[in-house]
Formats: structure tokens, sequence, C-alpha cells
């Protein structure tokens, strides 16, 4: 990988065109700077947002392009003012590598909606060259010594699997975020997860663990066995059964909705009771639609959230250290990336794949 304090030349699996069919590539990390963590990767989470991205879907790809957002690995080297973390330590790593930290999300220590955020990879880092993402042998991330708080590292609590942990950077702190911040995170609560795929499985989870009634929201019958009886979901709700959501009317205090595809909002609004949110998730390019009646006779709100700060992260992963809280994973090699790309776009996953990148596991 290089000697220490010198660039590092390291290889990723990267995605040259928007075919988005990844190979070897060979690249050269930035030298280690005096706030620099480098990290030797370990797992790293396949998310969604590694499709849209390596195939262009959103019209701004970069190639070659490394993918990879949800970063686990084994720290192998430190700058010279990082107090925060160790050789040796196992550390995580997601979307976020950079941000102004002058603005007002910034000093709020809500990064991830920073006008200058820094994304992990078809990003452009501070030095002029372009971020490269966990699918790599390596990585050099800024924690970020002048604020109180760990940028952009955060530490794998020793309760978790190191693969466990790489999709809660993602998945897991995607759903505890918004839970936190509105409010809705004491026991008790009734709620709904609509859509059931890598986001809305750790969903069902968090919720659960936070002392909820959860009700899974779907539109067919096909996961019910899976939501009830291996991710603990109190109930099912099938949202084309007319008679099934007229008896849910008014019986929810929020819904987490991870729909990544254009839907009417209606028949989700009509579940909440008075004052009771739909937090939106899914990355949809079309206009939703409500009537707004729907909101304004309920006193109801529709809000999105993005992901969850660098502390949100920290806490959300020692939540499920304590509570006991792993992700639904298939475990990959490498060099089965493509295979496991084709598949997540297939939805042919329960629920998350994770890469084995410094191939610690036999494949299973």
């Amino acid at each position: 990988m290089g000697s220490v304090g010198s660039e590092k030349t390291v290889t990723g699996w990267a995605a040259k065109d928007a075919s988005g069919v990844l190979s070897p590539y060979t690249y050269t990390l930035r030298k280690t700077g005096p706030e620099d963590v480098v990290i030797k990767v370990l797992y790293c989470g396949i998310c969604h947002t590694d499709i849209h991205q390596t195939k262009n879907h959103l019209g701004m790809s970069k190639y070659p392009m490394v993918p990879g957002h949800e970063v686990v690995g084994e720290v192998v080297e430190v700058g010279s003012q990082v107090s925060k973390f160790r050789v040796g330590e196992t550390v995580g790593a997601g979307c976020i590598v950079g941000s102004c930290r002058e603005c007002g999300p910034c000093k709020s220590n809500i990064e991830q909606y920073c006008n200058k955020r820094i994304w992990s990879y078809n990003d452009v880092y501070t030095d002029g060259n372009p971020t490269q993402g966990g699918f790599a042998s390596a990585m050099v991330v800024d924690q970020n010594i002048h604020v109180k708080t760990n940028r952009f590292v955060v530490r794998i609590p020793p309760g978790l699997a190191p693969e466990q942990a790489a999709p809660l950077l993602c998945a897991g702190v995607t759903v505890y975020s918004p839970l936190k911040h509105f409010g809705l995170a004491d026991s008790g609560l009734r709620g709904g997860i609509l859509g059931l795929g890598g986001v809305g499985h750790m969903g069902v989870k968090i919720a659960k663990a936070m002392g909820h009634r959860v009700t899974v929201i779907s539109s067919s019958n096909k996961k019910r066995a899976e939501a009830m009886d291996h991710l603990g979901a109190d109930a099912y709700l099938v949202s084309t059964d007319e008679a099934q959501m007229a008896r849910a009317i008014d019986s929810l205090d929020y819904i987490i909705d991870t729909v990544p595809v254009f839907h009417p909002l209606e028949p989700y609004l009509s579940l909440l009771k008075v004052q009771g949110k739909l937090i939106l998730m899914g990355v949809i390019n079309q206009p939703l639609q409500f009537v707004s009646p729907m909101v304004i006779l309920g006193r109801k709100t529709i809000s999105g959230s993005f992901i969850g700060s660098i502390d949100e992260t920290q806490e959300m992963l020692e939540f499920c250290e304590k509570k006991g809280l792993t992700s639904m994973i298939e475990i990959v090699k490498l060099d089965k990336v493509n295979e496991a790309l084709e598949r997540l776009e297939r939805n042919d996953v329960r629920y998350r794949f994770v890469v084995d990148v410094a191939g610690r596991r036999v494949e299973p």
C-alpha cells in the first residue's frame, strides 16, 4: 500500500463507463495529512445508490469511479495530529468525507445537509483529486480534529461484527436519524415502514428495538412471512387491499417511506393519526401527489430525511450494539461484485450485500 506518510497505490474495482460494470483499477491515494486516518478496507456494503452512480442514472457520474460508501476497516496509519483513533482499531466511513465546516448545518453537527458536502466517491476532494469509495483496498479519511465530534470517521463498537456494521453506516442511520430528530424514539408509538428493502428492514428492527408497534406496508403479500416471522413486525398491511387500508385509517403515529419510485401519498396519509408524520427517504425524480386536505385536516406533516450526521451514526452504532441488532446480509467476494449489483437491481437480496474486500471469509 506504500510507505507511511507517502502517497499510496491501491487497487479498487471501478466503473469505467455508464455500463456500470466494475473492473480492477489502480490509483493513488493522497499523502496522509496531519488529521487523516488511513483505513485498510475490510468490508463494504452495497447500496442502490451505487447502481445509480455507476450507471449515471443521475447524469452526474465521472469515470473511472470506485463506488462504496458503507466502509468498515482497520486503521493502519494516523496523521500526526490524530488523537481519537489508533492503529489497529476498527472504524467506519459513510457517505460523506468532507464538508465546509462553516455553514449552519456544519456548525449544528448535521453536516449531511451542508451544500458543500463531499461524497465518499464520484466527487472532488479539497485537494482537487477525485474521491473514490470502499470497493478498494484502502481509503484516507479526514477525522477533523478542529471539532468536538468525529469527522468523518466513526468507531465500530466491539460488540458489532465488522461485516454487520457496514450496512448500518447508510441503511441503519438513515432510519435512526429521523426517528430521533422528529421525537419518535419513545416507546409505545405505532409506526409504519413503507417498503421492505435494505433501509426498510433496518427500519423494522430499529423501531422495534425502540419499543414501537411496527406495521410493514407493502403492495403485495409476498414479504409477509419475512416481515412477521423473521423481522418481528407486529402487523402487515397490503396497500392494494382497500379493505385492509380502510381498517387501518388513523392508526399510525408515523410512516417511514422508503419507496424509491413514484407513488401517490394519499393512501398513506390517511393511515396517520392527527399530527402524524410521513417521512420520505426514497429518491424520486417525479413530483409526488397529494391533496392538501389530507394534511390540513389532521395537522399532518410530510417531511424528508437524508442519511444522518456523524454524531448520529456513532450513536446509532452504539444503540445497535446495546440492543443486539444486526442487519440481514449476504457476503460476497470482491470479484463477484458485478453479480451482486445485478442481483440488487433485480431486488434479489435479503436485504443487503456486503463485499468482503479483504478476502477474510470463505464465500458462503
